[in-house]
């Protein structure tokens, strides 16, 4: 279990690591830099649409927010500079 756990956090860091490489990128479009700051800053907020004490559909909303702006950002990304992010994500990791 705990081998787990570690192993879903080092997932989640390498992700966000990821998505800042490709918001550094200049050849990224804007709007999917928005929509992964967007993203990122509502994960940051303390605030939610739905709050999170309610059973099942409070944290049903992050996982669409956050999820459906980080698929969108993702779309309009052309495939070069997402397989040279994450090539320097892995890089990067790896060194560390």
């Amino acid at each position: 279990m705990l081998q787990r756990l570690k192993n879903v956090t080092w997932a989640v860091t390498r992700e966000l690591r990821f998505y800042r490489v490709v918001l550094r990128d200049p050849r990224a479009p804007r709007i999917s830099k928005l929509c992964l700051a967007a993203a990122l800053g509502y994960l940051a907020l303390p605030f939610d649409l739905i709050p999170d004490f309610v059973p099942g559909i409070g944290h049903l909303d992050d996982v669409l927010i956050v999820g459906g702006l980080v698929w969108i950002a993702l779309t309009f990304i052309p495939n070069d500079v997402l397989e040279d992010s994450r090539l320097a994500t892995t890089d990067s990791s790896e060194s560390a």
